[in-house]
Parts: structure tokens; C-alpha cells; sequence
């Protein structure tokens, strides 16, 4: 009987990385979930995790330091024996200040977590992914790498973090190139989300009523995403696209083309 596959689900604790980790099990994929801030969700998550039964392995580790990075992978590895599926959900580092301009500090952080750490993960997991010969990795990213201080989501996205932002689609192509044909490599880059920029997120309180509508305003579908939606789309990659590699998923409800309406067209001239 073929050995079940593994999945590294970074980000684990609670919202997108954990309705993610939660489906793979769910799926009979055995899966190791990291942690490091909000460990007011720590007992929660082992619950959840527990009531779908054995299989999974939960470790904290600060993945701002790099040398903690192998050391993850070692353990993967050692209890599992194997890898075959990435899920590089990373981004800033529990910074205490929503929205405000940005410090020297912040933006070292920004770039540290959104960006970096994701590179030496992929640098730590690739000999296992290349040897699981059907590897897969998905980078998450934010559609503040394309539209950054413009329209209503300047009042969220930062310089920093749309930066780091538009840098992950670069990695994205450079692994799928490197990881070929063993291990496809695709993006999932996400707008408002219910708890990344949306409903569930302390930033959200802070907008007004009209700030809050002029974004829902400016998202085709009229709402904000949920963690269902990343899960499915997730579930795709995973399970229905063996042909898809190199490539960017974007899971933003519209918002990127924009709420204006198509106008009818005007009479021509001759």
C-alpha cells in the first residue's frame, strides 16, 4: 500500500493555515503544523486536530530565525519520513501596529517574514519535495503586490508588505523552473479575507462604515473571502491540477479588477 503523503502547513495555529491543515487531514494527508504567536489558540488547535485523530504533529518554531529552519524539516522529516506538499503561509511576524506609518523595524520585519522566511523553507524542504517525485508547494501571497496604496486598500497596504508582496510571484516562477518536473510550485494570492485584512482582523475595527463599504464596494462578488474559499482552492491545487505549475491563482472576490461597472456604449461616429 502506497505510504499516505505529508504536508508542512506553516502558519498553523488558527485562520487560513489552520482551515487548511484541517482539510488535509481531513483528506488522509498526515500533516505537521507550525506555530509561534497566538498561543491563546494553542489548545484549540491540538482539540481540533485530535478529534480527526492521529497523524498530525504540531511544533513551534520562529521562523524569523533561519537556523531554526533545517532544524523544523529534520523533525518533519524524522517523524514522518518524508515530505510531498508545502503550504508557505507566512507573512508579518505579530507586529503590535495595524495600519500607521511604517518604522525602520517593521519593514525589516515585513520583508523578514513575508518574504525571506519563505525562501529558506523552500531551500530546507526542496531535496525532500524533489525526492517525494510528485512535490508540491503553494505560496500565499497578497494582492497588495499588484495594487499596493491604491483606491480603498491604501488605507491597509503598506509599502513594506506590498513589497514583499510582489516579490513571492518571483519566487513562485523561479521554483517551479528549479523544482520541474518533480514539484510544482503555484501561488494563491489573496485578497480580503475574513482573517487576513477583513471581518476577523483588528485592522478591520479601525476603518469606518464608509471605508468598510467603499472596499466591499470595490470587490466584484460584494463580500469579503472566507477560509472556505482558500481551503477549496487549496484542494484544487492539490487534487485536480497535475498540469498546473508556474502559475498565480488570484482569490480576491474581483478586487483587483475593480467595482466600476461596465457603461453601455455610446452611439459611434462615422
Amino acid at each position: 500500500m502506497q505510504e499516505k503523503r505529508v504536508a508542512l502547513v506553516l502558519g498553523a495555529i488558527r485562520g487560513i493555515g489552520k482551515g487548511i491543515g484541517l482539510a488535509l487531514a481531513k483528506q488522509g494527508i498526515r500533516v505537521a503544523l507550525t506555530y509561534y504567536d497566538w498561543e491563546d489558540s494553542l489548545e484549540e488547535m491540538k482539540v481540533d486536530f485530535q478529534s480527526i485523530g492521529e497523524g498530525h504533529l504540531i511544533l513551534k518554531v520562529n521562523l524569523l530565525d533561519l537556523d531554526s529552519i533545517p532544524k523544523l524539516l529534520e523533525k518533519v522529516i524524522g517523524y514522518f519520513g518524508r515530505l510531498d506538499i508545502l503550504i508557505n503561509n507566512i507573512e508579518r511576524g505579530g507586529w503590535p501596529v495595524v495600519h500607521g506609518p511604517y518604522r525602520k523595524d517593521q519593514w525589516d520585519l515585513e520583508l523578514s517574514t513575508t518574504l525571506r522566511a519563505k525562501q529558506w523553507v523552500f531551500e530546507s524542504a526542496f531535496p525532500h519535495l524533489k525526492n517525494s517525485g510528485n512535490g508540491l508547494i503553494i505560496n500565499f501571497s497578497s494582492i497588495a503586490g499588484i495594487v499596493g496604496r491604491s483606491g480603498p486598500a491604501s488605507l491597509i497596504f503598506n509599502e513594506g508588505y506590498s513589497a514583499a508582496n510582489r516579490g513571492i510571484s518571483l519566487l513562485t516562477e523561479t521554483w517551479a523552473r528549479l523544482g520541474s518536473p518533480e514539484i510544482r510550485v503555484n501561488e494563491i494570492m489573496l485578497g480580503f479575507m475574513e482573517t487576513r485584512h477583513g471581518e476577523n482582523t483588528r485592522g478591520w475595527g479601525l476603518l469606518t462604515e464608509d471605508q468598510k463599504k467603499a472596499i466591499l464596494d470595490h470587490t466584484l462578488c460584494g463580500r469579503i473571502g472566507k477560509i472556505e474559499d482558500v481551503v477549496k482552492a487549496v484542494l484544487f491545487m492539490i487534487n485536480d491540477a497535475p498540469f498546473l505549475t508556474g502559475a498565480v491563482l488570484r482569490l480576491d472576490g474581483g478586487y483587483v479588477l475593480g467595482g466600476e461597472r461596465v457603461l453601455p456604449m455610446p452611439q459611434g461616429v462615422v
